[in-house]
């Protein structure tokens, strides 16, 4: 498959069916009880996650000694044991299956980026399924709005506790009611598929990580304004600090119609950007940015237990760095507002289906399937 036969996100033609989305009468949205008050381990934006591995593999020779460090650094969750036997099944066709997932935690050194005040919560900001095809050339990254209605299955946290069962809750919950481990037990339950690995990077991280990286160039086709994310971009070309790239992957009101979905858009574009930014680093030249790019990097991110080593990460990371930006397609899980609450949304279910079948058999997203799906209107805003 060529990367000129990758597909693209489908371009919006109105809103999806209720007869595709199950029903559009008011349904039951209790959520589940919870069991134990949720985690207050600083946790944040995820989308760098793709550009913080990248960094980490660039270390993968010369580093030495300094690997002890390194891996002191990197956080893990046991995703494995904390779920059990009770997952899709383990499919071993060369391609694999990644979450990534962040917060919008307000605790911590986290605080004073995040906004607002310290109450200890922890929230999925950012949920993306990365699907890497077999030959690990291409892949195709589909984002979950984080106000999504679905049914979250009870869980097991990785500490053991018992979470129950909520019908048509908003797709965060599972992260703030039973963190790593619910949300990967409620993301396989929604697509049938297992995910082979757990990536989640911090606020404060991902904002000390592109300062480091000398800031990320982008262009904006309109002026962006959005007082809430901090964030004041005219229209044209700007090559982002820390501080203005995270508040572009954060803002909800400076574009489209203000809603989640034109935030992912932005995010999207961004992560393209930043790929292409890390691919072009050179950090090579200089041992002592190396190592403090990967340092800032694995202090960062947390990941499931199979890669909370710098030899794991790198090894991972070196079976995506054949990646390029234009064999990325990005979609948004196909979904239609809610009649009821036009700040929520509700799955196509058909048309989900279609993303989900096609990454299961490691093929191509149609583009039928995200044809005619709610996008924010945020599209082409950043390139």
């Amino acid at each position: 498959m060529s990367a000129e036969s990758m597909p693209e996100p489908g371009t919006p033609e109105g809103p999806g069916t209720p007869e595709d989305s199950g029903s559009s009468a008011p349904r039951n949205r209790a959520k589940g009880r919870r069991r134990k008050p949720r985690s207050t381990r600083r946790k944040g934006l995820v989308i760098t996650a793709w550009a913080a591995a990248g960094v980490v593999v660039l270390g993968g020779t010369g580093l030495g000694f300094m690997y002890f460090k390194l891996n002191d650094n990197i956080k893990s969750v046991d995703i494995n044991q904390a779920l059990g036997t009770d997952r899709p099944l383990d499919v071993d066709n060369g391609s694999q299956d990644i979450l990534v997932l962040g917060s919008d935690t307000r605790s911590g050194g986290n605080k004073k980026l995040g906004g607002g005040v310290d109450d200890g919560s922890a929230r999925s900001d950012t949920a993306m399924i990365v699907h890497v095809y077999e030959g690990h050339k291409k892949a195709s990254v589909v984002s979950i709005p984080r106000d999504t209605l679905v049914d979250r299955p009870e869980c097991t946290d990785s500490k053991g506790v018992e979470h129950d069962a909520g019908s048509q809750v908003m797709f965060n919950s599972a992260y703030s009611t039973g963190g790593a481990a619910c949300a990967v037990k409620t993301v396989e339950s929604m697509t049938g598929i297992r995910m082979d690995h757990y990536i989640e990077v911090d606020f404060s991280g991902f904002q000390k990580l592109i300062d480091e990286l000398g800031g990320v160039k982008v262009t904006t086709t309109k002026s962006i304004r959005d007082e809430e994310s901090h964030l004041d971009l005219k229209a044209g070309t700007h090559q982002l600090t820390g501080k203005q790239a995270l508040g572009l992957v954060r803002t909800r009101h400076g574009v489209g119609d203000g809603s989640d979905l034109g935030r992912i858009q932005l995010q999207q574009a961004f992560i393209k950007a930043l790929v292409e930014q890390v691919k072009n680093i050179g950090v090579l030249t200089s041992p002592k940015k190396l190592f403090d790019l990967a340092d800032t990097a694995t202090k960062t991110v947390t990941t499931d237990t199979d890669l909370d080593t710098v030899k794991d990460l790198a090894s991972f990371a070196n079976g995506l760095k054949g990646i390029s930006p234009a064999n990325m397609n990005m979609v948004t899980m196909p979904v239609q507002y809610d009649p009821a609450d036009g700040n929520r949304v509700l799955v196509l279910k058909a048309k989900s289906q279609q993303v989900w079948d096609a990454l299961k058999n490691d093929r191509p997203i149609p583009k039928s399937a995200t044809k005619g799906a709610a996008t924010g209107a945020a599209k082409g805003v950043v390139s």
